[in-house]
């Protein structure tokens, strides 16, 4: 692709993010569930539809906000769904949740060997996450990628969240690389690649949840389901 950058999201294209919070947060529902003798089904369908909610609609508006504060709100929201109004009880489901999911944490199998050919090619590296700065510095040292990446850009410490071009651009400008010399990988589909794609990135859609998309819109670049696949499109077909 004669490549001088690229850039990668870090949940659900690096490792499996929604496999780690689905699983936490059915942890503290079936604790919850057991303590208060509601349904741990509806208590954790409700919050797994607060957070996506959240991460659906995040603006660069609500970039100053603190996580943790979200996401006391969020279980605060999720548990008054199953008729527990308690403060405390939110705070308690937030640190466990929190604590469960960094225990689940661990890269698609590839993840990590990919990063490291591409920086040995010369390609220089980019992770640019719509995440805060107040927990994603910790996972993404769990996850053991401190060194993976030639620049990091978490959307609270830049200013910008995806789709915004020009976070993009920002990511471009500081790896010193043209963005059509520039590959984005990502997993969604209405922030990694419709942002890439109207900065003149080219584009990896890391497909997981086999979503198809809507008639007009535009087709990402290349379409992949697997780390094995990213790697052949990066280093095999160069």
């Amino acid at each position: 692709m004669d490549l001088e950058a690229a850039l990668f999201d870090l949940d659900d294209t690096l490792h499996d993010d929604s496999a780690a919070y689905h699983a936490a947060a059915d942890e503290v529902a079936r604790e919850i569930a057991a303590e208060h003798g509601i349904s741990a089904i509806e208590l954790k369908a409700a919050y797994v539809a607060q957070a996506e909610g959240f991460w659906q609609r995040l603006e660069a508006s609500q970039l100053a906000e603190r996580m943790e504060t979200i996401r006391i709100g969020l279980w605060k929201t999720a548990l008054a769904t199953v008729g527990i109004y308690d403060e405390n009880a939110a705070r308690a489901s937030s640190a466990r949740y929190v604590q469960a999911r960094t225990a689940r944490l661990a890269l698609f199998p590839g993840a990590r060997e990919l990063l490291a050919a591409l920086r040995a090619h010369g390609i220089r590296t980019g992770l640019l996450t719509n995440g805060f700065s107040e927990t994603h510095r910790e996972k993404i040292a769990v996850l053991g990628l401190v060194e993976s990446f030639d620049a990091i850009f978490i959307a609270d410490e830049v200013g910008m969240c995806k789709p915004d071009p020009l976070l993009f651009a920002h990511a471009c400008a500081q790896l010193k690389s043209s963005p059509s010399r520039t590959v984005m990988v990502g997993d969604r589909y209405d922030r990694d690649i419709v942002g890439a794609h109207q900065a003149g990135i080219r584009t990896i859609w890391f497909n997981i949840r086999r979503e198809t998309l809507e008639s007009g819109k535009r087709q990402p670049d290349y379409t992949v389901y697997d780390v094995s696949a990213v790697r052949r499109i990066l280093l095999e077909e160069s």
